[in-house]
């Protein structure tokens, strides 16, 4: 029997009359109900890790505006909490974690297969989702990828150049290979489980990647996306990847082909016209609407909205954002959005 969810149907490259639409961060604070849910829970990361909280907040923008997928509940930093690092959210400026500068600092983590204990709440969030989800909705997992957790670990916080990461990558070659392989294998172990407990999709956020050039974005970013996507598709035959190598340029051609995925995700920066040329063949496309429309609204909302529409409708798309949803947006212009895509 064919696939009846949307989303799975564009990513196994039907183009459909409606492209399928979810958002990026689309659970998140500029919903109020989002807010109330994440009060109860005390902290983001006590949120991340109640399953009924987190199963709960991922609902949320699915009753209200009926996406075509959910996307777990969950972040990108919980992969190194679970290896061991030192992770905690400070309100109003983001995440915090212990740094590594040199060997010593992976000394402490755990291997690869040592997570699952740590994560056994997200998986029962997404078994929770499995079973609560509309029938016509999908359920996406998602990590992030090796280069990106990477920079926050060395960092010990969100950087605007990642400069500390390339400095690593520099001066001290062996430690900065030897995370980036701990990153890769272990977010292999968690995605697969994250299938095994019911997400039928996964993503890969490289959300740094376009500060990666030339043979470093091969080596850092293209090749653990393909192995992760290889040792994936091996164990769990038929499932789709969306990968994401934010800000990427150039390097977004041959992307999706080269590391095997069925959907690529485009930034805002991206020129839809110019993908669906270039980029349309290989793979699903998503995108790539600028998430500051959610903030202004109007009819330039509109009218990017149907230019995107227009512009991938000779091939597979779902349509999101470039990013994530601010929190500063409005409710109001998510329904805007979706009745310009869907009439």
């Amino acid at each position: 029997m064919p696939d009846t969810k949307k989303l799975l149907r564009s990513l196994a490259g039907e183009t459909l009359p409606t492209p399928p639409v979810w958002m990026m961060r689309q659970a998140g604070r500029y919903l109020p109900e989002y807010r109330e849910t994440r009060a109860e829970a005390g902290d983001f990361l006590s949120l991340c890790y109640n399953s009924d909280l987190a199963a709960e907040v991922t609902l949320q923008p699915i009753r209200r505006y009926g996406f075509d997928a959910a996307i777990l509940f969950a972040d990108i930093l919980l992969l190194p909490d679970a290896l061991g690092a030192d992770v905690w959210f400070v309100t109003g400026e983001g995440p915090r974690l212990s740094t590594i500068t040199g060997p010593e600092g992976l000394a402490p983590l755990k291997g690869k297969d040592d997570i699952h204990d740590h994560m056994a709440p997200v998986y029962e969030t997404l078994r929770i989702l499995s079973r609560e989800l509309p029938a016509e909705t999908a359920l996406i997992g998602f990590a992030g990828a090796p280069w990106t957790v990477a920079t926050y670990m060395i960092a010990g916080r969100g950087t605007p150049d990642q400069a500390p990461a390339h400095k690593l990558k520099a001066e001290d070659r062996a430690t900065f290979d030897a995370l980036l392989h701990l990153l890769t294998e272990a977010t292999i172990e968690y995605l697969s489980k994250q299938v095994e407990a019911g997400a039928e999709v996964v993503k890969l956020f490289d959300s740094w990647a376009g500060s990666l050039k030339g043979d470093d974005f091969a080596r850092y970013a293209l090749a653990p996306a393909k192995r992760i996507i290889s040792e994936l598709k091996s164990r769990h035959p038929g499932l789709p990847v969306i990968a994401f190598p934010r800000e990427a340029g150039d390097a977004y051609l041959g992307f999706a082909k080269a590391v095997g995925a069925d959907g690529l995700a485009i930034d805002t920066s991206v020129d839809a016209a110019w993908a669906a040329k270039h980029l349309q063949p290989d793979s699903c496309i998503q995108g790539n609407l600028d998430p500051r429309h959610m903030v202004t609204g109007g009819q330039a909302l509109v009218d990017d909205t149907r230019a995107i529409v227009a512009a991938f409708r000779g091939g597979p798309h779902i349509f999101n954002l470039g990013h994530g949803i601010t929190p500063d947006a409005d409710p109001e212009n998510v329904h805007r959005m979706l009745e310009a895509i869907r009439g």
